[in-house]
């Protein structure tokens, strides 16, 4: 399996630890709904094409989450897609909720996020075949002004 994927003109491995709470740490909520929150967020993710789920833990008040996310995204539009999506199927599928929680809030505002590690071994092997390419497409597209053989500009 390879460690980096690529976009038209991108290659990238962009691997995020994120941590989501609910709001004033409630443990009822991810005590009793751990599997289904796990499924909806497993189902939003894979709605995304691109953004892939690594791992993901779900403990009593918190969730962690390593999730692949492409570059072309920001962490805080994928964000903002789980966090109101998965807001929303929640209180469909539990409306006994929505009588606790009536402002539909029930996780915090924020979230922590941490990128994962960088491999300087591979970040030296794509910069030595960007070179590479570099000097093979210079080698291709030179074009000559003076003539190697007779020492006159060409026309």
């Amino acid at each position: 399996m390879k460690d980096t994927n690529s976009l038209s003109h991108t290659s990238y491995r962009c691997k995020y630890h994120i941590v989501r709470i609910t709001k004033y740490r409630r443990l009822i909520i991810y005590n009793r709904l751990r599997k289904d929150i796990i499924e909806i967020l497993k189902l939003l993710i894979s709605r995304k094409s691109d953004v892939r789920l690594i791992e993901g833990e779900a403990y009593g008040d918190h969730i962690h989450m390593l999730i692949e996310i492409p570059p072309k995204y920001s962490i805080a539009l994928i964000m903002g897609y789980l966090k109101s999506k998965s807001t929303l199927l929640i209180f469909e599928r539990h409306a006994n909720l929505k009588y606790k929680f009536g402002n539909r809030h029930f996780g915090a505002k924020g979230y922590f996020v941490d990128t994962v590690g960088k491999n300087e071994k591979i970040i030296r092997e794509y910069i030595q075949k960007q070179l590479q390419e570099d000097k093979l497409y210079e080698q291709i597209s030179l074009k000559e002004y003076i003539d190697p053989f007779t020492s006159e500009p060409v026309k």
